[in-house]
């Protein structure tokens, strides 16, 4: 099972539409329960690459 990146932040950035918390999509966020374990470890690869870029 893989765990949830929630971060209890829960602010999509009006630019990008990522979460300010936990970097993924509303399409990513909403779809998290249905999604395999290998589309989850996917999403979850490009997360630090989109938090640096929201750190910016």
């Amino acid at each position: 099972m893989v765990p949830s990146p929630c971060t209890q932040v829960c602010r999509l950035d009006p630019t990008t539409g990522w979460c300010e918390g936990c970097g993924r999509t509303i399409g990513e966020i909403g779809g998290w329960t249905t999604a395999g374990d290998a589309e989850k470890r996917a999403i979850l690869a490009r997360l630090p690459e989109r938090l640096r870029r929201l750190a910016q």
